[in-house]
């Protein structure tokens, strides 16, 4: 009887530390959360502003300036930043080199045909969760495209989006202007206010070259960009 009693006891503590010693399933990471605007701001605004401020101290500008217009050359790849306080002119602050894109001069016409549009956009908002560091997305189709297409018998909804000014170095229909600069640009947006921000793309630099195209609705385009770049 007690050796009975002896081998349950054995049995159950066995089986009590093959319970304790059982492998356990790992718990899956958490996935990230998402980054938020204001999140990006607390975790790189300050070193940004370091880098930004000196800029617009040597134009004689406050930084943030209370109006910003950037001016994107697809053929010189570069885009020129332009800012002005309360009072004053427009003054350059800095350059930016844009790193990639795709597409020759002329206005983007449809989704997929790897075009960087051409006009006068603004930016819809920020992206802080970017698949290439951080964006700012273009409000391409605007009222230009839109009219465009709507006097070519062009169907409104083949225009394409997501068209964005983004970090890294490749891009198809955006500007890809690197990390450091999109960083630049993303604090800079949300420290002046996307409603204070134009950006005017062009072909190439009118101010080197006359502007030329081959179809109406360009070449009043180009007009307009030309006059207001006269004044800048």
């Amino acid at each position: 009887m007690k050796r009975g009693f002896l081998i349950a006891g054995v049995i159950l503590i066995a089986a009590a530390v093959a319970w304790f010693l059982r492998p356990r399933p790992r718990a899956l990471p958490l996935p990230p959360k998402p980054r938020t605007v204001a999140g990006v701001l607390a975790e790189i605004g300050p070193q940004v502003d370091a880098r930004l401020r000196p800029d617009f101290t040597a134009a004689g500008i406050s930084y943030p300036p209370e109006r910003v217009v950037l001016l994107a050359f697809k053929q010189e790849r570069r885009i020129d930043l332009l800012a002005a306080g309360t009072t004053g002119p427009l003054r350059l602050v800095r350059s930016f080199p844009i790193l990639g894109a795709s597409g020759e001069a002329g206005p983007k016409r449809r989704e997929g045909d790897r075009q960087v549009p051409e006009g006068f956009y603004r930016f819809e908002l920020l992206n802080p969760n970017s698949l290439y560091h951080l964006s700012l997305r273009v409000d391409y189709p605007n009222a230009d495209d839109r009219a465009r297409a709507e006097a070519e018998g062009q169907d409104r909804t083949t225009l394409g989006g997501d068209i964005m000014i983004h970090g890294g170095e490749a891009s198809i229909g955006c500007l890809a202007v690197g990390d450091p600069a999109a960083e630049d640009l993303f604090v800079l947006a949300a420290r002046t206010g996307l409603e204070r921000i134009e950006l005017l793309i062009f072909p190439w630099d009118f101010r080197k070259a006359p502007a030329q195209s081959t179809d109406e609705f360009s070449a009043a385009l180009y007009e307009r960009l030309t006059q207001v770049l006269s004044k800048m």
